[in-house]
């Protein structure tokens, strides 16, 4: 059980153990989910790209299940504006890419994006890595259980614009599902949520879980927004 130590030297380890019970189908389906299945981009053979994290965090909140979700500042060169998961790249100091590493990055940039106590954070899977071709970054998806939740803010304006908390059954509501269009044509999920519009990696990789966690509730593909939308 990861505790706040562990982000300071100590070992960052992954626990199932007192988990609630409506989390069983994302364990499950991080333990069983294949790349491919999540994503036709892949990191690159010859083991180039830049190795990252993010946290995917689940909480309990006022209207049940929930993730923890901010968005970028609109003055970053890279994705600004766009709504993600805290995370980045991995420092030197955060370990083994292939061990610890993706772990301890995702509770350091967790905690420097959104001020939560990681020790208040319980990780229990990692997803497979995927690729991000745009930037170039391999991305390692790190799944928390926010057994202690601590209050959450931006740290740093020039990087971060705001963050919140979604609930699960918003994004399982198809009224607020889409397909998103990039301009130069490129489409993919999309969700409509606290006044945000969710997309790209972010989007995919929340598509997927709820998939593969047999959350999904039927919703209209055809149903397609721009880039630029606002509520």
């Amino acid at each position: 059980m990861t505790r706040a130590s562990d982000t300071q030297g100590g070992p960052v380890t992954l626990s199932k153990e007192g988990l609630p019970d409506w989390l069983d189908p994302v364990v499950r389906a991080a333990e069983t989910v294949q790349p491919l299945q999540l994503s036709r981009f892949l990191p690159p053979e010859n083991g180039s790209g830049r190795q990252s994290a993010v946290l995917i965090l689940f909480g309990e909140g006022r209207h049940g299940p929930e993730l923890l979700l901010m968005e970028r500042a609109g003055s970053l060169r890279s994705h600004p504006g766009q709504p993600s998961f805290p995370g980045g790249a991995l420092d030197p100091e955060d370990g083994d890419p292939q061990g610890e590493g993706p772990l301890r990055a995702a509770l350091r940039e967790a905690e420097e994006e959104t001020g939560l106590d990681p020790a208040g954070v319980q990780l229990f899977g990692v997803l497979p890595r995927l690729y991000i071709p745009v930037s170039g970054f391999v991305v390692t998806s790190v799944l928390g259980w926010w057994r202690e939740p601590s209050p959450v803010g931006v740290v740093d304006p020039k990087e971060t614009a705001r963050v919140f908390t979604v609930p699960v059954s918003d994004l399982t509501d198809p009224a607020n599902r889409a397909t998103a269009v990039h301009p130069r044509g490129h489409s993919g999920p999309a969700f409509l949520v606290e006044s945000a519009l969710v997309w790209g990696f972010t989007a995919g990789v929340i598509d997927r879980l709820l998939h593969y966690a047999g959350w999904e509730r039927p919703w209209d593909r055809g149903k397609q927004v721009p880039l630029d939308w606002h509520a």
